[in-house]
C-alpha cells in the first residue's frame, strides 16, 4: 500500500467519526505541522473578552469565537483567505480538525460574519495585545521601529470611479444652467429667489414650493405619456426637479471625497492610486488602500490603513495610533525618504523620539551633476552670522521676505526668501536662474531662493544620524525587515487584493494577515533557533 492510500485511509476514518459525531481522539490526531500547535497555544494565551462581547450569546452547538479565530488565522497562514476555502479545509484538512477540537465545521457565512461583524470592532485591541505579549517575552526589542508602506488593491470594480475634479467642473456648469433657469422663471411667473445672484439648494426648494402653489391656485393638471402636451409650468417643475436631483448627487459625491481626489462607487473608502502591478503598462489607476507596516525584530508590531496615495502624511497617524495602543514607546523611528517632511521631523522631536529618515535628495546628491549644479541652494555657501548665501559669482543673497506655507494637513511652515543683491552682467546667470516659461526676460530676472530654516536644521541633524554606524545598521534592517514583510505577504502568502469592503473591514483583514505573519515568523525563528535576535549586523569588509 503506497503513502497516498494510507493517507486516504486515515482521512476516511476521521470523516466517518465526524459524520457519526463521535468524540475524536485529539491525541491520536497529531497535526502534520508544529505551527498548528504553536498557533493554538498562541491564541489560548489571548484575552478575547472584547471579542466575546460582540456576541449577544454563544449557542452550545456553535463554534466558539476562539476556535473561529484559530481556523481563520491558520487559513491565512497557509494562503487561504476566502471563507469558502476555509470551510472546505475544515472538512478535509486534519490540521483544521485539530484546531476545531471536535466541533462541527462552521459554515462559510459564519466565517465571513465573524471576520466583519465580530473581529473587526476589536481587531486593534487583539493586535496590541499580541505585540505587547511579544515584547514581554523578549521577541520584540521596543527600541527601533521600521516603517514603510505599500498599496494593495481594494475589492472594488476599477471602472466605478468618481473624480472630484470632474464633479466640481460639472457642478459649476450646472449652476450656470440653474441661474439661467431661475431668471427664466422670474420672467414667466414673477417668482424671485436667491440673494445677490447667489443661489443655494434651499433657494431652489423655495422656488419649487412657489411653483407648486401656482399649480394649485390655477388648478393645473400634469399630464404624462405620448400625444399629450405639457404646460409650461409642468415643464419648469420637472426641469427644476432634475436640477435638484443632480445638485444633491454632486454635493454628496464631493462630501464623500472629502480631502481625496477620487473614490470608488462600490467601496467609498477606497481611493484610486497608481499601482506597481500594472499589467497593461499604461499607468492605470486602481482603487486601493495604503497599508502601513511598523516592523520590529521581523514582527509586524503595528499597522494602519489610509486613503493617501503617498506615504508622507501617514507617519504621524501611525505613530499616534501605536502610542495609544502599545504599552511601550519606541525611541528610534526609521523610515524611507518618502516620509521626509518638516511636519514629521517636528512631531518626532516633540514626541521625544529620534528620526532616522533618509533625506529625499540622499541618493541624487551623490551624483556629479547634482554637485555641479550651481543653482541649488545646497551647493551655495551659507554665512550664519550675516544670514546670507554666496553664489558661484561670489555675490550675496540676503533674506528679504518671510512667508507662511500651510500644508493640506494644516501644518504651517515658515519660508525665508533670499534674493541676490545684483545679478547684472553675471556670466553664470543662464545656468543659475532656471525656468524657461517665465515671461520676464532672463536679463531682467534676479536669483531668488525659498527655503525653510527649520527644515534645513532637522535634515542636517537627521543626515548626521543616518550616516553613522548605527544609522547604517538601522537602514539596512529597515530594508530587510519591513520590505521583507511586504514581500512575504504579497509573494509568499499570495495576498494581493482585499476581500472585504470598507476601511474598518479592510483594517481587520490586514490585522488577521499580520497576526498570521507573526505566528509564521515566530515558528520559523523557533525552528532555526534565532529567537531573541532583533537586528541584522553589517557585513565587515576586509
Amino acid at each position: 500500500m503506497n503513502q497516498y492510500n494510507i493517507l486516504q485511509k486515515d482521512y476516511t476514518i476521521y470523516r466517518k467519526l465526524y459524520q457519526l459525531k463521535l468524540p475524536l481522539n485529539l491525541e491520536y490526531m497529531i497535526p502534520s505541522n508544529d505551527s498548528v500547535r504553536l498557533l493554538s497555544q498562541f491564541v489560548e494565551e489571548m484575552d478575547l473578552s472584547d471579542l466575546y462581547m460582540t456576541y449577544s450569546r454563544v449557542k452550545e452547538n456553535q463554534v466558539s469565537p476562539r476556535k473561529l479565530l484559530k481556523i481563520i488565522l491558520y487559513g491565512y497562514m497557509n494562503g487561504l483567505y476566502s471563507s469558502r476555502d476555509i470551510e472546505s479545509a475544515c472538512h478535509r484538512d486534519i490540521n483544521f480538525m485539530f484546531l476545531l477540537e471536535g466541533s462541527k465545521a462552521p459554515d462559510h457565512s459564519t466565517i465571513a460574519r465573524f471576520r466583519t461583524l465580530h473581529f473587526a470592532p476589536c481587531a486593534e485591541q487583539i493586535l496590541a495585545q499580541t505585540t505587547n505579549f511579544l515584547y514581554e517575552i523578549g521577541e520584540i526589542s521596543g527600541e527601533s521601529i521600521f516603517i514603510d508602506g505599500t498599496k494593495i488593491e481594494a475589492s472594488s470594480n476599477k471602472f466605478t470611479f468618481v473624480w472630484k475634479r470632474a464633479v466640481t467642473k460639472n457642478m459649476q456648469k450646472l449652476f450656470t444652467k440653474i441661474e439661467n433657469f431661475v431668471a427664466e422663471c422670474s420672467e414667466l411667473y414673477g417668482v424671485r429667489v436667491g440673494y445677490r445672484n447667489t443661489i443655494k439648494i434651499k433657494d431652489l426648494k423655495k422656488l419649487r414650493k412657489k411653483l407648486y402653489r401656482i399649480k394649485k391656485a390655477e388648478n393645473i393638471e400634469f399630464v404624462h405619456g405620448c400625444g399629450k402636451r405639457k404646460t409650461a409650468l409642468q415643464r419648469s417643475i420637472e426641469q427644476l426637479e432634475q436640477y435638484l436631483g443632480k445638485l444633491k448627487e454632486y454635493t454628496q459625491k464631493i462630501h464623500i471625497c472629502g480631502n481625496r481626489n477620487s473614490y470608488s462607487k462600490t467601496d467609498e473608502d477606497a481611493t484610486f492610486m497608481r499601482m506597481k502591478e500594472d499589467a497593461m503598462k499604461n499607468g492605470q489607476l486602481k482603487p486601493a488602500y495604503n497599508l502601513q507596516h511598523a516592523v520590529d525584530s521581523g514582527y509586524i508590531a503595528w499597522l494602519t490603513i489610509g486613503p493617501q496615495p503617498t506615504d508622507t502624511t501617514t507617519l504621524i497617524p501611525l505613530l499616534k495610533s501605536m502610542q495609544e495602543n502599545l504599552n511601550f514607546k519606541y525611541l528610534k523611528i526609521v523610515a524611507d525618504s518618502g516620509y521626509e517632511s518638516e511636519e514629521n521631523y517636528s512631531f518626532i522631536e516633540n514626541n521625544g523620539q529620534l528620526s532616522f529618515i533618509k533625506p529625499a535628495n540622499y541618493e541624487i546628491s551623490k551624483t556629479r551633476k547634482y554637485q555641479n549644479d550651481i543653482s541649488r541652494i545646497e551647493n551655495m555657501e551659507y554665512n550664519y552670522d550675516g544670514d546670507y548665501y554666496v553664489c558661484k559669482n561670489n555675490r550675496r543673497l540676503y533674506a528679504n521676505d518671510i512667508k507662511k506655507r500651510k500644508s493640506k494637513t494644516g501644518y504651517v511652515s515658515t519660508k525665508t526668501i533670499y534674493t541676490c543683491e545684483n545679478c547684472n552682467n553675471c556670466k553664470f546667470k543662464a545656468s543659475c536662474i532656471k525656468g524657461h516659461n517665465c515671461k520676464t526676460p532672463l536679463e531682467d530676472r534676479t536669483k531668488k531662493l525659498e527655503t525653510s530654516k527649520q527644515f534645513n536644521h532637522y535634515r542636517k541633524e537627521d543626515f548626521e544620524r543616518i550616516i553613522s554606524e548605527e544609522g547604517c545598521k538601522l537602514r539596512l534592517n529597515r530594508s530587510i525587515q519591513v520590505e521583507g514583510s511586504f514581500g512575504a505577504i504579497k509573494q509568499d502568502m499570495g495576498f494581493r487584493r482585499f476581500l472585504c469592503r470598507g476601511k474598518e473591514n479592510v483594517l481587520a483583514e490586514s490585522i488577521l494577515l499580520a497576526l498570521a505573519y507573526n505566528v509564521n515568523k515566530l515558528h520559523n525563528k523557533i525552528q532555526s533557533e534565532h529567537t531573541g535576535q532583533h537586528l541584522f549586523d553589517l557585513k565587515q569588509t576586509a
